[in-house]
């Protein structure tokens, strides 16, 4: 039998009687691209075979970690609820503004 906990809370859920909850997180870097490179007479062939010249060092950067992360946790309903209302879990307080009076 495969026992469940919450990646938040550490309670055990039961797959027989508890909703578990499965939430995945991408993260992916994000470029700006160069305005500079787009030029009408471009050879799109040799852009190509460069491409192809270069596809080990491209593969090599898409499964870098500072480009990409894939995360995946298991929930409680309770640590799932919370976790809907404030995914990036910024304090409430700021930002409803009060000040510090």
């Amino acid at each position: 039998m495969i026992r469940y906990t919450c990646d938040r809370c550490k309670r055990d859920i039961d797959p027989s009687t508890d909703l578990r909850y499965i939430v995945t997180v991408e993260i992916e870097a994000a470029g700006e691209a160069d305005v500079t490179d787009l030029v009408d007479e471009v050879d799109h062939l040799e852009e190509l075979q460069e491409m192809l010249q270069a596809s080990d060092e491209i593969c090599a950067a898409v499964f870098d970690d500072d480009l990409y992360q894939r995360k995946q946790f298991d929930l409680c309903k309770c640590c799932f609820q919370q976790y809907i209302r404030n995914p990036l879990a910024r304090d409430t307080s700021a930002a409803m503004g009060y000040s510090k009076n």
